[in-house]
């Protein structure tokens, strides 16, 4: 099992290795006070790991009790938060009770803002169980649902107790949504690590996986320490996001996943990048070679000016300008501001 502690605005630690799902109970007695748990996942994930979560907990001496919401990007929403509020209600839930997280980005997101708003905060461990989760989602504390306006427009930063990462729950996902996840994979390697870059290209990903979960994970770890709420470092996250944020409000939620439309965001951008010689030449071959190699997409139909429109709705947007990530080469990357025009005459060129 390998460990990588965040020390943000509380200090956590998350672990990663196979077989971790059955000692997950002991591993949250010895991290957290409490005793009483809500689990709360998707229907997916809970007739594959639901139970065997429940029987870790009472092995460990914690009580809990579950709720189950539909799968999908389109419960990332204020109707399951308020069916989360009302079961926890119901369930005489107080602030020396805690959540537990248990599925993919959806259900991380969702319950973490359940948690950082439920009178006013209670604590939550996080189980991820696909690989953008484990790798992105899960580590930093940003919790959020989506609204008509726009992706992750409502939520807080609220960061877990405990994140726990069996890999072996990444054996159940499907080739679509195991791709899924190495697209933010690839996004680590291209803002700040060229090793990262070059084992994702020259080695076979899932024989390497829990090493690649560990270098991301210590990579988001790194940022979130220096940059807890988004002010500047944090903001290389979002690179690919920006594009893939309107990609996926133009397809209302349902076409590209969200690891598609952020591998199409970061070809893109870095191709425009290429021609506008902000980046070294060379770099969006490279790129592409390996989100192929991944399964991922590197284009995409939808047209220009509709995803410039979407982006304007997106939480990079400002008063008066974008900011958007440019990777100068594989490796290194930088935020640049640009007025609306500027970023309107980047796109269409």
């Amino acid at each position: 099992m390998e460990k990588v502690t965040v020390n943000a605005s509380r200090t956590y630690d998350i672990l990663i290795g196979g077989g971790l799902l059955d000692k997950a109970g002991a591993f949250i007695a010895d991290a957290i006070k409490p005793r009483r748990a809500a689990v709360i996942t998707d229907d997916n994930v809970d007739g594959f790991y639901g139970e065997r979560l429940m029987k870790s907990l009472n092995a460990a001496g914690i009580s809990a009790v579950k709720y189950v919401f539909p799968h999908g990007e389109a419960s990332k929403c204020h109707r399951t938060l308020l069916g989360i509020y009302d079961f926890l209600a119901e369930n005489g839930f107080t602030r020396s009770d805690f959540l537990i997280a248990l599925g993919g980005g959806v259900v991380g997101d969702t319950v973490g803002f359940a948690a950082a708003t439920y009178m006013r905060g209670i604590e939550f461990v996080q189980i991820p169980t696909s690989l953008l989760a484990q790798v992105d989602s899960s580590v930093g504390g940003k919790t959020a649902v989506d609204i008509a306006g726009g992706k992750n427009l409502v939520g807080a930063f609220y960061q877990p107790a405990l994140v726990i990462c069996d890999t072996d729950t990444l054996d159940t996902l499907t080739p679509e949504f195991y791709a899924d996840g190495l697209g933010e994979v690839v996004k680590y390697g291209m803002i700040k690590s060229a090793e990262l870059f070059d084992i994702l290209s020259e080695k076979d990903i899932k024989a390497n996986i829990t090493d690649i979960v560990k270098r991301c994970v210590t990579i988001k770890a790194e940022v979130v320490q220096n940059d807890e709420r988004e002010k500047g470092e944090r903001m290389l996250l979002n690179f690919g996001h920006t594009l893939a944020h309107a990609i996926e409000k133009y397809y209302n939620y349902s076409g590209l996943t969200h690891g598609s439309a952020v591998s199409v965001g970061m070809s893109v951008f870095t191709h425009i990048a290429e021609r506008r010689g902000m980046c070294l030449g060379g770099t969006a071959e490279k790129l592409d070679a390996l989100l192929v190699k991944c399964g991922l997409p590197i284009t995409d139909s939808a047209p220009m000016d509709e995803l410039y429109r979407n982006s304007l709705g997106d939480k990079k947007h400002l008063s008066n300008g974008m900011n958007i990530v440019i990777c100068s080469e594989i490796g290194k990357s930088a935020v640049v501001r640009m007025t609306e025009k500027e970023y309107e005459e980047f796109l269409n060129s």
